[in-house]
């Protein structure tokens, strides 16, 4: 997708350690920088490696990275399609309003609707008035009625029926 003054197009393995930086970035503003535990090496893996299931779209101005999608594919079993969930959108505060968010978002909706996809979703942060008005203003609908879980770290240890919790370094093994 081409714009005024940059371009958006799917992410190749030269762009890993500027991703790296964007996702940092992101948790960072997010004030979730402690919550990373993903290497360079992780988020390259999961994009360029042999079977990826994860993917990204960059927003490029002059030749330089200035903000991502990372997405995988997901499924509705009541609509009985695939559809696309965008994990991480993220542009740099400083190429804010450019439209590089949209044309973003734009990219993954083109790609739900060229694929026969059900929907494209995401969440984002409740204090996060900046991205909720963002998305609203595109017509994004909040799923108030609906709470996201998520079971991680010891928990998933214990759901799986596991013994002592042996899978995050630094963390206590016998939680």
């Amino acid at each position: 997708m081409g714009m005024a003054t940059g371009m958006i197009r799917p992410a190749v393995l030269a762009d890993a350690p500027r991703i790296y930086a964007l996702i940092l970035a992101l948790a960072d503003y997010e004030h979730l920088l402690d919550a990373v535990d993903a290497s360079q090496e992780m988020i390259t893996e999961a994009l360029f490696g042999s079977n990826p299931r994860l993917f990204c779209d960059v927003a490029e101005q002059d030749g330089q990275v200035v903000g991502l999608a990372v997405w995988f594919y997901n499924f509705s079993t009541f609509r009985g399609r695939h559809g696309i969930y965008l994990e991480d959108l993220f542009v740099e505060p400083e190429h804010r309003g450019k439209g590089f968010g949209k044309a973003l978002l734009q990219t993954l909706a083109q790609r739900c609707i060229s694929e026969g996809l059900a929907r494209l979703e995401w969440s984002v942060l409740d204090w996060n008035e900046p991205s909720i008005a963002f998305y609203k203003g595109l017509g994004a609908e909040l799923m108030d009625e609906w709470t996201i879980c998520r079971v991680s770290d010891r928990s998933l240890w214990r759901l799986a029926g596991h013994g002592p919790y042996t899978g995050h370094p630094g963390l206590d093994s016998n939680a």
